[in-house]
């Protein structure tokens, strides 16, 4: 018999408390935050976390962003239209596959982009008065666990 500890799993499901219900509030309470500090920029959350991921490099077409963001396709190509018609990014043919795009952000775009760091400070350092340095680090490294599951979730089909 061995002396590893069983696995944890979640019993007696209760909505109100649940980890999901918790995880899915919090994030709504920091976009909802984060919606609403954008405004003035003319700008979205969702459509921050575009241009955050484009400036990093972690993303350069429609289809890494979607993958990445869990946003379906049909909607990451609205969103890409309606920031290249505000001149803030645009799509270039990719040399080496004709049916790809690439995407960059223009100079306006990245002028914006300047400014998101400090607006998502602004509203973290606000969400997560009262934590510790420690407790926001336990949080992060517990998060980041809870995202290496990603594949299996994706492999699992759940019915």
């Amino acid at each position: 018999m061995s002396n590893s500890p069983s696995p944890f799993t979640f019993d007696n499901y209760q909505v109100e408390d649940s980890v999901g219900y918790l995880l899915a509030r919090s994030k709504t309470m920091l976009s909802k935050s984060i919606d609403e500090s954008l405004t003035k920029l003319g700008i979205t959350h969702a459509q921050g976390s575009v241009f955050m991921m484009l400036a990093m490099g972690k993303c350069n077409t429609a289809a890494d962003l979607a993958r990445d963001l869990f946003i379906d396709s049909a909607a990451m190509k609205r969103m890409l239209d309606r920031l290249e018609a505000k001149g803030l990014l645009t799509r270039v043919p990719d040399m080496n596959d004709k049916r790809l795009f690439k995407l960059e952000l223009t100079d306006a775009g990245k002028e914006l982009v300047q400014k998101l760091p400090a607006i998502y400070s602004d509203v973290i350092n606000i969400g997560f008065t009262g934590f510790s340095a420690e407790e926001i680090g336990f949080l992060k490294s517990l998060l980041r666990k809870l995202l290496a599951n990603r594949p299996l979730l994706e492999s699992k089909n759940i019915n």
